[in-house]
């Protein structure tokens, strides 16, 4: 059995982007304001981004006209998705489990800036 993380020291660059955009700002901003800072940020600490990555869908194999919209794909490997709500929900996790089941991306990040007093991060593997 492997203990190793997936994706370890890219997952680790990017939390610690979200926690500085999260140092420098707080809670209480729209979840617009914080993707775009966290694309400065990303561009800053030379971490590769697609912002609103359109990333395509399938259904037992089969492509969907259906499409989902990234918040952020970096590395072209690790699904972001970015809240700004008062705390993660349990629709917020389905919604990142689903797009890495439907995309066959391996891993997410679901990020809450909307949480006081810290910043909110899970880690999704796709298990499909």
């Amino acid at each position: 059995m492997s203990t190793k993380i997936l994706y370890q020291d890219e997952s680790y660059q990017i939390v610690g982007a979200c926690f500085e955009v999260y140092k420098e700002l707080g809670p209480g901003f729209l979840e617009a304001v914080y993707q775009e800072c966290l694309a400065r940020e990303f561009t800053i600490r030379g971490i590769p981004f697609t912002e609103q990555k359109r990333l395509k869908l399938s259904y037992k194999g089969e492509p969907l006209l259906q499409h989902y919209d990234a918040d952020f794909l970096c590395y072209e490997k690790i699904i972001i998705e970015i809240k700004a709500q008062k705390a993660l929900l349990d629709a917020h996790r389905a919604q990142t489990i689903n797009y890495l089941k439907s995309t066959g991306i391996e891993l997410g990040l679901l990020v809450n800036f909307g949480h006081h007093p810290k910043i909110e991060h899970e880690r999704f593997l796709n298990c499909a």
